[in-house]
């Protein structure tokens, strides 16, 4: 199985892939830094009924990897562990740059 990605949300994706028998679930946020740990949480929760239900359809472990960075490229404290569980080579730096990048996208689009 590969990397299939999803829009859930006008600010967020869904990445679903394997890694050996595991099966892992990326979500990728782009948010305001208050509400930075508040969403770490509710992601975890919201896609934890999706894991069950793939632990029972095909009996592989899963877990749910809530990647949230801020607008301005502000991450948490606990986001280098969760991108280090993602499979691959991933740059902090380079996720950051991303976010900040599509911020400019958006506030060019709105100012223009």
């Amino acid at each position: 199985m590969g990397w299939y990605e999803f829009a859930a949300a006008s600010n967020s994706s869904i990445s679903v892939g394997t890694h050996n028998t595991t099966i892992v679930v990326v979500v990728v946020v782009i948010i305001i830094i208050i509400i930075m740990i508040k969403k770490e949480a509710e992601k975890i929760l919201k896609y934890k009924d999706l894991t069950i239900e793939i632990q029972h359809m095909w009996n592989v472990k899963t877990k749910v990897i809530p990647v949230i960075i801020g607008m301005t490229g502000t991450i948490s404290k606990p986001f280098r562990k969760y991108v280090t569980n993602i499979p691959g080579n991933h740059k902090v730096k380079e996720l950051q740059k991303t976010a900040i990048l599509g911020t400019a996208h958006i506030l060019q689009k709105v100012l223009t």
